[in-house]
Formats: structure tokens, sequence, C-alpha cells
């Protein structure tokens, strides 16, 4: 994984090579990374030309930023195209999977978050500026 740092800002450069196959995808997760403290989670996510990601579901609000390709959101009966600049709102508890018909990547950036992830964060937040407060 290739960090660049630089005064305020860090750059988590796209490395293809470092996504794992999990969940019917290739994917690289948000965390852990050095320094960075969010309200929410979130994945890198490639589906290559045939992948369905995993039926599932989760409490979990959840949006796709979609960065290259064309694929298809599937929930109950419905199907949803997606492609390169757009989002998609995935809502809690709604049973989905992601699939790529296309002969190229589809790839997006999932993020989710929900009330105990925020919670926790501004638990943490306190308890540092606490800590500089000492």
């Amino acid at each position: 994984m290739t960090d660049h740092e630089h005064a305020d800002v860090t750059i988590r450069a796209m490395e293809p090579d470092h996504l794992e196959r999990a969940h019917g995808l290739d994917l690289r997760l948000l965390y852990p990374w050095p320094g960075l403290d969010s309200p929410f989670r979130g994945a890198w996510c490639v589906l290559r030309p045939g992948d369905v990601s995993e039926l599932h579901s989760h409490h979990d609000r959840e949006i796709f930023i979609v960065m290259s390709g064309r694929g298809t959101v599937l929930t109950g009966g419905s199907r949803q195209e997606v492609a390169a600049g757009d989002l998609a709102y995935i809502r809690p508890d709604v049973e989905h999977s992601v699939v790529n018909e296309h002969d190229e990547d589809f790839a997006y950036y999932a993020i989710w978050w929900d009330r105990e992830m925020s919670a926790e964060f501004l638990d943490r937040q306190e308890q540092a500026a606490a800590g500089r407060a000492s």
C-alpha cells in the first residue's frame, strides 16, 4: 500500500494488485488506515466481467460511488443500472447484490454507516479532546 503524505493531506493510491477477493468481488477496505478516524466505513470494490457480489442485507445505510464501468444493483425484483459518475443509495435492511454483465471492470466505492459508528466516532473525538486538554 502506498500512502503519500504532504502537509495535512494523505493520499492512498489505488493499487489494483492489492485487492482481496471476497463476497464475489475484489475489494480493499478503507481500514486500517493509520491517522484516519471517521464515522463511516468503506471499501473500494471492483467487479470483473461476469462477477456477481453475494446477496446480502445489513442494518447500515450504504452508498455506492461509481468510479468506472457499468453495473447493475439488484434489490428484490428490481434492477437498477449504474455507470461511472452515478451514486446509488441502499436503504437499511434491503437485500441487495451487484452484478457486472459487461466486458470491462466495474469499480465503485462503497461507504456504509450507522448510528453506532457515529456514536463511537464522537466518543473517540471527545476522548482525544479531553486528552489534549489535560
